[in-house]
C-alpha cells in the first residue's frame, strides 16, 4: 500500500461521505470543542486496519493525540480497546463511520484468513487470495489478508500474466497462448511472471512439454490428481491450486506438495467484526 493510493481513496471516501457538510455536528458541536473517543472491540478475532484510520485521523487534524494499544495482526477479544483519540470533536465525529467501516472489513478478512492460515501451520504451502475484492479498496482488503496471515497473488491485471481457459481458446491453444505472451512482454520489455491454468492432466502435460511459464494453476483438481500433478511437475515450476477449495479440504490439498492455494472466500461473503468508536 502506498501513500498515494491511501491518499486518493480517503478523499474520495470523505467526499462520499461529506459532500458540503457534516451538518450533524456543525449544527451542535462548537468548532473549537475538544473530546475523546476509543475504538471498541466487541467480538473475538484478528485486528486489522487500525493504521489506516490512525492514518485518516492524523490526515485531517494533525493535531489529533492517538494512544494504541493493540498492534494489527493482534487476537482481539470482546471488550479489548485498539486505540484511543482525542482531539476537535468534529474531526472524530465525521471519521466515525469511515474508519468503523474500514476497520470492520478489513478485521473480518483478516480473522476469516486467519482460520486459513491456522489449517497450513507445518507444511510449505501459502494462502493466497485472489481479485474476488470489493471495487475501490482492493489494496486495503489484500493489507488484511496479508495482516491475517495469508499471502497476496496478482494486485491486478498489470503484474503478473495470468493465462486462464478463455484467453487459452480465444487465442488458439495453449501453445499459442504462451508464445504470444513470450512475444509480447519481450516486445515491451516487461519481467513480470506467467501464470497458466490447465483444466486436467492432458493440458498440464501440454504446458510442461511448450515450457516458458512460471506458475502453473491447477484448477478444479480433486486431491489425488493435485497430487499427480505436484509429482509431475517435480519443482520445474510454482504450482497453484484454485476452486473449490474450503476450511474443510485446505490442509489435505495443501498435504500434496503444493505451492499456493487460492481461495476467493478470503476477502468475498465476509463477516465484518463487530466494534464502536465511542466518546469517553
Amino acid at each position: 500500500m502506498d501513500n498515494k493510493t491511501l491518499d486518493h481513496f480517503i478523499e474520495n471516501a470523505l467526499n462520499e461521505d461529506i459532500g458540503d457538510g457534516d451538518h450533524s455536528s456543525i449544527a451542535c458541536i462548537p468548532e473549537n470543542a475538544t473530546g475523546k473517543v476509543e475504538l471498541l472491540i466487541k467480538e473475538k478475532g484478528v485486528l486489522a486496519g487500525s493504521e489506516v484510520a490512525i492514518t485518516i485521523l492524523k490526515k485531517i487534524d494533525s493535531t489529533i493525540n492517538i494512544n494504541q494499544f493493540i498492534k494489527d495482526g493482534s487476537k482481539v477479544n470482546s471488550g479489548d480497546i485498539a486505540f484511543t483519540a482525542e482531539g476537535k470533536v468534529r474531526t472524530l465525529l465525521k471519521t466515525e463511520r469511515l474508519i468503523l467501516n474500514i476497520m470492520q472489513r478489513m478485521s473480518g478478512i483478516a480473522t476469516n484468513t486467519s482460520l486459513y492460515a491456522e489449517k497450513l501451520k507445518g507444511v510449505k504451502a501459502k494462502v493466497l487470495d485472489t481479485r474476488k475484492t470489493t471495487p475501490g479498496i482492493r489494496f486495503l482488503e489484500k493489507l488484511a489478508v496479508k495482516t491475517g496471515g495469508g499471502e497476496n497473488h496478482r494486485m491486478g491485471l498489470y503484474d503478473m500474466v495470468m493465462l486462464k481457459d478463455n484467453h487459452i481458446d480465444f487465442a488458439g491453444g495453449i501453445e499459442e497462448a504462451i508464445k504470444a505472451v513470450k512475444n509480447y512482454l519481450n516486445k515491451k520489455n516487461k519481467k513480470i511472471k506467467i501464470e497458466i491454468e490447465v483444466r486436467d492432466l492432458d493440458e498440464l502435460k501440454k504446458v510442461i512439454e511448450i515450457g516458458g511459464v512460471d506458475r502453473i494453476m491447477l484448477d478444479n483438481f480433486d486431491i489425488p490428481t493435485t497430487k499427480e500433478a505436484v509429482d509431475l511437475i517435480a519443482n520445474r515450476y510454482e504450482t497453484e491450486s484454485s476452486g473449490n477449495i474450503t476450511l474443510d479440504n485446505l490442509r489435505e490439498y495443501a498435504e500434496t506438495g503444493i505451492d499456493y492455494i487460492s481461495v476467493g472466500a478470503l476477502t468475498h461473503q465476509i463477516k465484518s467484526m463487530d466494534m464502536s468508536l465511542k466518546a469517553i
